[in-house]
Order: structure tokens, then sequence, then C-alpha cells
């Protein structure tokens, strides 16, 4: 980077953190109510009482809504142009992250200083070679990638699949249930009240192999407003990992969005005449084929900063947020990412602070906020697949527990919702714990976000350092991935709460041993 280049980020983020300074003020009151203590999830003696609540409400009321809303004014500034992964936008907010916590004296939690970084590589679609070709009985119908069908940019993999079909209805969970989907390829015609994006979600769990979404019975057609942004991100380039023709980690669920080109196209074969059961084979294959060319190397950073612990301090809860957004259209528009995930990043510095307050805990606390989430997880599974924990008093310290945060800014400010919960293979004393401390910051019992366990940087961390986690979310709205997306719809009083929440788990996972 020229030295101009480095000029304007370092302007950028000092402007920023006068922003930041300027904007705080003292937190609101907590009310009078009596001190709500976390629960010691532990199977022997925790501190003194007396000395846990004054540093706990201490601490809580150190969290401000206006310190979260200055910070989360400049992340999500235009100025920043939708932190894309990779972009200038996106060195800007890194160096930001950096120079906060900093300021409120936390350490360097990467191996070189504050940034982990590891290199990507930069894939583009053949869309000449991509296609989508269905088979029933002695007739064929070849579907275009873009104009007859199209799938997220998140699905920019070399790939290749012949699977049967399988009608699945409307996509429902009751119409699902009991289905076994496994290695088939399930085709959806959903009601216009059912959301497009809940579709793959519930199929998936189902183990099928992927989705086929149609237009829906009003004839609208799924995904659609975000169709040309797809394909054109796809087109251009974009980052992956390296190298595209690598194994990938896990099976691809396809999700091919139908538009009413194709649609027609699939009707035509005449397997979706008559009445259908849920359930039904079709009698039909389709083959699809994703064809990507791979060209030079980018290098990204995850920002790492650490809170060391007392006398647990070898055993790290790791707190973790993706930074990073969607970039700006090929039109010039600029997607802001408030609540995604401008707030995740935000509760993430205003926890940290809140710790500056509070003094150390007995367990470690590693801060990452990573990048190329939106990328396909990419960050999280770098620095997963190779972690790196700061030694404490000269000894190796591990992470024994996540907590993932994810754009909780919208929506109801009473309603958040967790995963894994009871029903989930995965569920932990992480979220009972969650659940036990969220009526002391005005929320209802969590719902369930169970559909997105592997959809955020959690499961990287699950999978790959064998560890509990849990994600807090507060769920996608009218304008998730769109340049709507932006500070003045935000929630801060509701950032504020998740961030105390969040503050009450820390506390309550201090006792002698954790029983997760």
């Amino acid at each position: 980077m020229n030295t101009k280049t480095k000029g304007g980020a370092l302007f950028l983020v000092s402007l920023g953190l006068l922003w930041s300074s300027a904007c705080q003020a003292p937190a609101k009151a907590s009310g009078a109510s009596a001190p709500v203590l976390s629960p010691a999830y532990s199977s022997g003696p925790s501190r003194s009482a007396a000395l846990e609540s004054s540093s706990l409400e201490q601490a809580l009321d150190s969290i401000s809504e206006s310190g979260i809303m200055a910070d989360l004014t400049f992340l999500a500034s235009d100025e920043l142009a939708g932190r894309d992964s990779p972009s200038q936008g996106l060195r800007v907010a890194a160096r930001y992250l950096r120079a906060r916590s900093l300021r409120m004296g936390l350490e360097p939690g990467a191996k070189d200083g504050w940034f982990h970084n590891y290199p990507l590589e930069h894939l583009k679609l053949d869309r000449k070679a991509t296609h989508l070709v269905l088979k029933h009985a002695d007739k064929q119908a070849t579907l275009d990638f873009g104009e007859d069908y199209f799938f997220s940019s998140r699905g920019l993999r070399k790939f290749e699949s012949e699977v049967p079909l399988v009608y699945a209805g409307g996509g429902t969970e009751s119409e699902l249930e009991g289905l076994d989907l496994s290695g088939k390829l399930a085709l959806v015609e959903p009601d216009a009240e059912t959301p497009t994006w809940k579709i793959p979600n519930t199929l998936s769990f189902k183990a099928a192999s992927g989705v086929v979404i149609m237009p829906n019975s009003a004839g609208e057609m799924p995904m659609e407003p975000y169709r040309e942004r797809w394909v054109q991100s796809m087109e251009k380039g974009r980052i992956g990992w390296p190298s595209a023709d690598s194994p990938p980690r896990r099976p691809l669920f396809s999700r091919l969005y139908m538009r009413a080109a194709g649609a027609e196209k699939l009707r035509s074969l005449g397997f979706l005449e008559g009445e259908l059961e849920v359930g039904a084979e079709l009698d039909a294959i389709a083959t699809e084929r994703r064809s990507v060319m791979t060209g030079g190397p980018e290098s990204l950073e995850n920002v790492c900063a650490f809170w060391p612990g007392t006398d647990l301090a070898q055993e790290v809860i790791l707190m973790s947020a993706h930074y990073d957004h969607v970039g700006v259209d090929s039109d010039g528009e600029i997607y802001n990412g408030a609540d995604d995930n401008g707030s995740g990043t935000a509760t993430l510095l205003a926890v940290a602070e809140a710790l500056t307050k509070r003094g150390p805990l007995r367990r470690s606390v590693l801060f990452v906020w990573v990048s190329a989430e939106e990328k396909g997880l990419l960050g999280s599974r770098a620095w997963s697949e190779n972690p790196y924990v700061p030694d404490v008093n000269g000894k190796a310290a591990r992470v024994v527990a996540n907590i993932n945060i994810d754009m909780v800014g919208r929506n109801a400010s009473d309603e958040l919702l967790i995963t894994p919960t009871e029903e989930h293979s995965k569920y932990n004393g992480l979220t009972r714990l969650a659940q036990s401390v969220r009526a002391a910051e005005g929320f209802k019992p969590l719902g369930n976000a169970d559909a997105y366990y592997n959809r955020s940087d959690q499961a990287n961390f699950e999978k790959n350092l064998d560890v509990p986690v849990c994600f807090l979310f507060s769920d996608v709205h009218e304008d998730y991935h769109k340049p709507e997306d932006t500070i003045d719809k935000i929630d801060g009083d509701k950032i504020r709460r998740v961030s105390r929440l969040v503050l009450r788990m820390l506390d309550g996972l201090q006792a002698d041993e954790l029983m997760l």
C-alpha cells in the first residue's frame, strides 16, 4: 500500500476515535433493583458474593448506549464503504478496532501483534460453463445460470452433482416432519407467506443435498432482489478458500433459486403435473455444474485482542463477531451493514471496555473480530484451523468456550435468539447460562436460532476447537443484505442490554470448574 493510502486509513481511524470519545456519556442507570448475580457453572466454590456483586455492577453500569452508538456510527459510515472482504474500508475498520483495543488497555492477541493474517484466493465464475440440466423420461431441459436460475455468491465453488429430485411441498417444517431426504434435491413450491430464506435451513436438517425453490404461489421469484448483485459479484470475481480445487471441508448444500423462465422450462418436462404428495419421487434427475476459475492470492486480517485472567488464566473464553459486510454494488450503492454485523462488532467493544472497568476475571478472554464471514465463514475457518492463544505467565493457554454475536441491533427490543437449544445435539451449558441471566436485561426466554447453527462463525470454532459454543442473534429483517441496513434503524439500547447479558455470562463462567 502506498503512503497516501496508509495516511488516508490512519486519518479515518483518528476521526473515528475522536468521534467515539466525543460521544461517550455516562451509562444509563441500571435501576434500583437488587443486583442479579450470574450463576456459577461449577463443582467448587466461587468468589465472595459481595465482591462479585460490586465489581460486576460497576462493569455493567459502564456500558452505555451512547458509547456503543459512537463506535457503530463510525463502523457503519459511508467512508468504510460496506467493509467488504477485502477492501480498504475493511482495513480501516481493522485499524479502528486495534486502536480502540489499545486505548482500553487490552493486549495484542495474535502471534505477531493485533492481526492474524491469512491467505485467500481470487475466484471467478465461468458463467458459460455453469448450468443445471434436468432430465425426465426422454425429455431434457438445460437451464442457464443467471437467466433461468441462480445461487448465492456464497456458493461460488467448483461443484458437480447428479441427484434425483423429490417433491417437498411448501418446504415447511410440518410438511417435512419424518421425511428422509438424504442424497436428494428437494423441489419446493412455497406459499407467499413462507420466508424464502427459511426453506434451505429446514431442508438441510433433513439431510437433503440441496433445494430448488420455485416462484411462490403469488408468482414472486425467490431471492430475486439479490440476484443481480450475486451474479455480478461472481462474474467480477471474489475471494474464496485456496484453492477452489481443494477438497471442501463440508459438502455443499446447493440452494438453487428458480426464475420464471427456468420454472417454465422445468414444468415443460411434465413431472410436476397432477396432485403430488410431499416426499414423492419425481422420476427426474438434476445435473448441476459450477465452473470456477482461480486467480491470484489475497491477504486478509482477523483482529485479536487479549484480556489476561488470574488464577485460571490458561483457560480462555473466546468472544467473536465478524466485522466485515458486503461492500458496494455495481451501481456504487453502499451496503453499510449497521446491524450485520456492526452491531456485533460494537457489542464486543462494549464488553471489552466493561471488563477493563471490572478488572481481570479468573479466566482469560480473547476477543477475535473475524473477516470474510460474508464470503463463507472464511476468517473463522482460517483462525480455528491454526489457532493462536497467547501464553499466560509462560504457560500455554487454550480456548474452553466460544460466544459468538451477530446482528443484535434490530427487531423486537425484548427478543433475542440463541443456538444451540435443547432441540440441538450440541446443546450445552452456555445456552443454559444465557437463559438464566436474560431476564435481568429485559429479554423474554431466548428464542430458537438452531437453523443458523452452521451459518455463522461459531460453527467453525465448535468443529475445529471441539469446545462448547453459543450464538446470540436477533434474526434477519427486511433490510438484511440491503443498502437500507443503516445506523438510523439500530436499537442502541438493545445492543447495550445484549452487551450486559454477555458480561453476565462471562461473570458466570469464572468458578473453579466449568460444567458446560
